[in-house]
C-alpha cells in the first residue's frame, strides 16, 4: 500500500486508560468520539488505508472507529498488524472474541513475525510508523510504547495527531 495514502495508530491498553475497562465513562466516550474525528480528518487528507496494533484498548477503539468510516466513505482499507501469533493468547474470553471480529472485519492481516519475544511489539510500532505518512495517538504524557512510537514517528516526519487524555 502507499505509504502517503496511509495512517496508522497507536495507543494505551486499558491498564493506562483512566477508565480502565468502562467504555461507557464519560471520558471514554468523549475520547472515542475524538478519535472518530481524528479519523475523519485522516481522510479528508487523503487517507485511505488504515493501520492498527490490534492491542487492547485504544487500538481496539480506533479499528471500530476505522470499520465505521469504511461503512461511510469510499475506499477505505484497514490492515491488521498484529506482533505475533500469541498477541490475544492470555486476554480475557470476551477480549480474544472481540479482537478475532476485529481482525476478521478488516481487509487484511500483516504478521509482523510468528512468535513472541519480548521485541515483537516494538517491531510492530515501527511497521506501523515505517508504512504510514500519519499517525493519530491516544496519549497520556507518560512513557512507555505510546511515547516511543510517538517519538519515532516524528523523527520519520510523520503527520501527527495527538488525542491527550
Amino acid at each position: 500500500m502507499q505509504r502517503e495514502i496511509s495512517c496508522s495508530f497507536t495507543g494505551h491498553r486499558p491498564e493506562k486508560l483512566p477508565w480502565g475497562e468502562d467504555e461507557l465513562d464519560p471520558r471514554c466516550l468523549e475520547i472515542k468520539a475524538k478519535l472518530v474525528t481524528a479519523v475523519e480528518t485522516a481522510y479528508e487528507a487523503g487517507c485511505r488505508h488504515f493501520l492498527c496494533g490490534m492491542a487492547r484498548g485504544a487500538d481496539f477503539y480506533f479499528c471500530e472507529a476505522v470499520l465505521d468510516l469504511r461503512q461511510r466513505r469510499p475506499g477505505v482499507t484497514l490492515e491488521a498488524v498484529i506482533p505475533c501469533e500469541e498477541q490475544a493468547a492470555r486476554w480475557t474470553e470476551r477480549d480474544r472474541d472481540r479482537y478475532y471480529t476485529l481482525v476478521a472485519a478488516c481487509d487484511g492481516e500483516t504478521m509482523v513475525q510468528r512468535h513472541y519475544d519480548k521485541g515483537c511489539m516494538l517491531r510492530r510500532n515501527r511497521y506501523l510508523v515505517d508504512h504510514a505518512a500519519r499517525l493519530i495517538a491516544i496519549y497520556d504524557g507518560m512513557l512507555g510504547g505510546t511515547m516511543y512510537t510517538i517519538s519515532y514517528a516524528m523523527k520519520q516526519g510523520l503527520e501527527l495527531d495527538i488525542l491527550y487524555l
